[in-house]
């Protein structure tokens, strides 16, 4: 008897050592999987509660890549045919702007200033306002001519739609009254487009349309693009989901709706939208492009729709590496 007593308090204390730790383990995952649980619980509310958070998260201006780069000096960089300089849309906002002169001035712009920069626009190249959403920039053959919206990079203020379209609204036509007669075309990228559809919108129903609008991966409208943007992915499906999210961006007063803009604008408009873009899916590219190809106001302007195959692999932002751009804008116009 007493050696099978032993025999079981063996057994019982061998137990007791492999299930103590697995219990332990348990507890720890359980613990983990509670707070990822109130971590996906807390982040709606705090959405809801806090609009601004939502607005930070569509404009995303905080993020900047690479970080330590100095604006001031695009030479440093590999732009030296570029120039950096600011301007005023309005008392106590400056705007970082860039210039990049044509290929065909590159060697001549080397360590030149400003007053030889703004003499270019006098040359016969076609000027693009560049509405950014990513850094390739260059077009042969273009002045190119971008900028950081308030409260980008090193621009003063704070972002909002409004404020965006009034910089762009101001940068155009101060280009406008340099470039006089000469070419001069719109293109914006990503939330950029957004930014584009209303500035020319306002162009249009002026009186006074750019000779042309490119859209590079663009979105119907801001609800629509964050519903499918991959940050989104993990509450889509979550009961409340437009509530707690797309009807916040709303209260930020936050729409590009490009897909309404299109109703409003008379110039050649040209899409281009690679297959692969998994940040704005190329099924809300096309979207557009068959509610554009419906608008009276777009009639008997020339409307392009520009696929990249998945092969060539440009997905969201790298389009302008594509050989056959060139070709493509020339015809466009």
């Amino acid at each position: 008897m007493t050696d099978f007593y032993l025999l079981i308090s063996g057994i019982q204390s061998s137990n007791l050592s492999v299930t103590g730790p697995t219990y332990g383990l348990m507890g720890r995952l359980k613990r983990i999987l509670l707070w990822v649980l109130g971590v996906y619980i807390t982040i709606p509310f705090l959405v809801k509660l806090c609009p601004s958070i939502q607005a930070k998260l569509v404009f995303l201006n905080f993020v900047r890549l690479p970080y330590f780069i100095d604006l001031k000096r695009p030479q440093d960089h590999g732009l030296n045919h570029t120039y950096n300089f600011y301007l005023q849309p309005e008392t106590g906002v400056n705007i970082g702007v860039w210039h990049t002169v044509p290929d065909q001035m590159w060697k001549e712009a080397q360590g030149k200033d400003r007053e030889w920069y703004d003499s270019t626009f006098k040359s016969p190249y076609p000027v693009m306002l560049y509405l950014h959403g990513n850094a390739g920039t260059s077009l042969l053959g273009y002045h190119v001519v971008t900028f950081d919206y308030r409260g980008w990079g090193d621009s003063d203020g704070s972002p909002s739609e409004s404020g965006m379209t009034s910089d762009a609204l101001f940068l155009y036509q101060w280009l406008k009254e340099r470039v006089g007669s000469k070419p001069l075309n719109v293109w914006g990228h990503s939330l950029g487009t957004g930014v584009a559809t209303n500035l020319v919108r306002r162009l249009c129903d002026r009186g006074m349309p750019p000779n042309s609008l490119v859209l590079e991966s663009p979105f119907t409208n801001i609800r629509e693009e964050a519903k499918s943007h991959p940050f989104s992915m993990v509450y889509r499906y979550l009961p409340g989901f437009e509530w707690f999210f797309l009807d916040t961006i709303s209260a930020n007063d936050i729409r590009f709706a490009s897909d309404e803009n299109v109703d409003h604008i008379s110039c050649p408009l040209l899409i281009l939208h690679a297959e692969d873009d998994s940040v704005v899916p190329f099924h809300l590219g096309k979207k557009l492009y068959n509610i554009a190809s419906q608008s009276k106001s777009l009639s008997g302007h020339k409307l392009q729709f520009i696929p990249f195959p998945v092969s060539l692999a440009y997905k969201h932002k790298f389009i302008y590496r594509s050989p056959e751009l060139p070709h493509i804008l020339r015809y466009s116009n």
